[in-house]
């Protein structure tokens, strides 16, 4: 009984001043709303992701030039030149890698593309024709360039869904010719609409032949990744340990921490996405979290103005037989409530910008962005907002329980 008495009466207490009340909370709100926000978008973000990623499948491997980063020193290995026409030669050769099923070299990057008087900002994208079969992307019109194609350095294109609407609107693109760096390349098929697999989206690219992109677009003679496909989940390490080994004779490299590339596949991508993601999110959650010890003080503040201002309430609450623990409590239960209250509206704002955010996400992005509700999140931030009412409401509590009763009944 004696915990409701205190609750009711602190509410009672809080709901006369309730601007003050709201201006206090404030910035509990602020925090609580960051955090919730923060993580939903963060696990949003990872779950995206980790779908692309796994869109490839789990046989695929991912072979990319320069040694791995491990920090921000190695950013610039990304740029790395060391896989070469001779490293894909080698790698789809049964005798140095048997348990390949398919490989194909990537070329990419940004161009514009145009026909007639239209432009259109498209990712370029260099392949060979087994990109069919280890993307999934297959034309809705017209087909897929032909290995024949890419020995002749073909000036042939696939394009995707979001690239014809623009440069061709309703009429038909097949046949018709669009323009790369002054160099036109025929339209042999038009993708169906795919969206996002792994990094790239295919509503949005030019597929050409990898010799193409290398020699016309790009004027490079290396490759910027190559993927390959197992032939069953199984293999995957014996078929990295070929990849490595060809690769490294290739190189003449004989100490592997000199790799001049590196291998990721599904499993590793998802780990290093979850170590990224989590960072971040930290980082960002302890931002935000400054919002709280920012709104602590402030609660403290009101609380020792109120204390101030109810001196004569605690004077005659004393006379009349109340305790140092009653007043205590009494105090201690308004900081509480206050934070706690700020909690959950700052979780519900949270939520709800959230939801906003995922709409506005899908809807502009074109993107399958899931809204994802931090459950942990939004329960320690509950508690760690009772928490900060906890330990910011202590001092002016303790206080308010010292007042001499007939001092305070004297206060003016």
């Amino acid at each position: 009984m004696k915990f409701i008495y205190a609750t009711t009466a602190a509410l009672k207490s809080l709901k006369k001043n309730k601007s003050r009340t709201m201006l206090t909370i404030l910035g509990i709100v602020i925090g609580i709303m960051s955090i919730i926000l923060i993580v939903s978008i963060g696990e949003s973000t990872r779950d995206l992701i980790v779908q692309q990623v796994e869109g490839l499948g789990s046989k695929t491997i991912i072979i990319i030039p320069g040694r791995e980063p491990k920090g921000m020193s190695d950013a610039a290995q990304i740029f790395s030149d060391s896989l070469k026409q001779k490293d894909y030669e080698s790698l789809i050769k049964k005798s140095n890698v048997p348990s390949i099923s398919l490989a194909t070299p990537i070329i990419f990057g940004a161009e514009t593309a145009s026909y007639g008087n239209e432009l259109y900002r498209a990712i370029i994208f260099g392949t060979s024709e087994n990109a069919v079969d280890i993307f999934d992307v297959y034309p809705a019109q017209g087909y897929f360039f032909t290995q024949e194609d890419v020995k002749a350095m073909g000036d042939v294109a696939v394009i995707g869904s979001n690239v014809k609407e623009k440069l061709f609107g309703e009429s038909d693109a097949l046949g018709k010719k669009i323009k790369l760096k002054n160099k036109s390349y025929r339209v042999v098929g038009v993708l169906k609409q795919k969206g996002q697999v792994s990094f790239f989206n295919f509503d949005k690219i030019v597929i050409i032949p990898y010799t193409t992109a290398q020699s016309y677009v790009f004027g490079i003679h290396f490759i910027h990744r190559i993927i390959a496909k197992a032939q069953d989940d199984a293999n995957i390490n014996d078929t990295i340990e070929d990849i490595q080994i060809t690769l490294r004779n290739n190189h003449n490299i004989t100490n592997p921490e000199k790799d001049d590339f590196f291998i990721q596949t599904q499993e590793n991508i998802v780990k290093s996405l979850d170590v990224i993601t989590n960072i971040l999110t930290l980082f960002l959650v302890a931002v935000a979290s400054i919002s709280l010890i920012v709104g602590g003080i402030g609660i403290m503040n009101i609380m020792l103005v109120s204390v101030t201002e109810r001196t004569r309430e605690i004077g005659l609450r004393k006379a009349l037989g109340a305790t140092r623990k009653n007043i205590l409590s009494q105090f201690l239960y308004e900081a509480i409530t206050l934070t706690s209250t700020g909690g959950i509206i700052g979780i519900l704002l949270g939520t709800a910008l959230s939801l906003l955010a995922t709409f506005a996400i899908s809807f502009y992005m074109s993107l399958s962005w899931q809204f994802t509700f931090p459950i942990q999140a939004a329960i320690l931030g509950f508690m760690v907002s009772a928490l900060v009412g906890l330990c910011f409401g202590l001092y002016p509590a303790f206080k308010a329980s010292k007042k001499s009763p007939i001092e305070a009944l004297h206060y003016e």
